[in-house]
């Protein structure tokens, strides 16, 4: 029964994501004026000592690997105990985190 509300919620919080982006017209230039851009990468924040501290601490929970350690740590949840007492549409919200992965922390309460 959650797993389907849970599969429910985030099918609709990632629709809604990507139907937000509208393509505008494509604009052609001629062959005298054409305009060249540099695309960056934007760049990973370098992590504080104290910061991978704290990220260490989330990676001792069971099931959180370094990946969604850091995930969860850039969303704002900086204790264990943030992570297993927050909501489960909340921690779908963070990039990189599953619907296994929220059935594992719901357990560990």
């Amino acid at each position: 029964m959650i797993t389907k509300i849970l599969s429910k919620l985030k099918s609709i919080l990632f629709k809604s994501k990507t139907s937000s982006v509208i393509a505008g017209p494509k604009k052609t230039l001629s062959k005298t004026k054409k305009k060249t851009s540099k695309v960056s990468k934007p760049s990973k924040s370098k992590i504080k000592k104290e910061d991978s501290k704290k990220i260490e601490a989330l990676k001792a929970i069971p099931g959180v690997g370094a990946k969604s350690a850091e995930a969860f740590y850039r969303a704002g949840f900086k204790t264990p105990k943030s992570i297993t007492s927050a909501k489960d549409e909340d921690l779908l919200a963070v990039p990189g985190v599953g619907i296994n992965l929220v059935k594992k922390l719901k357990n560990l309460k």
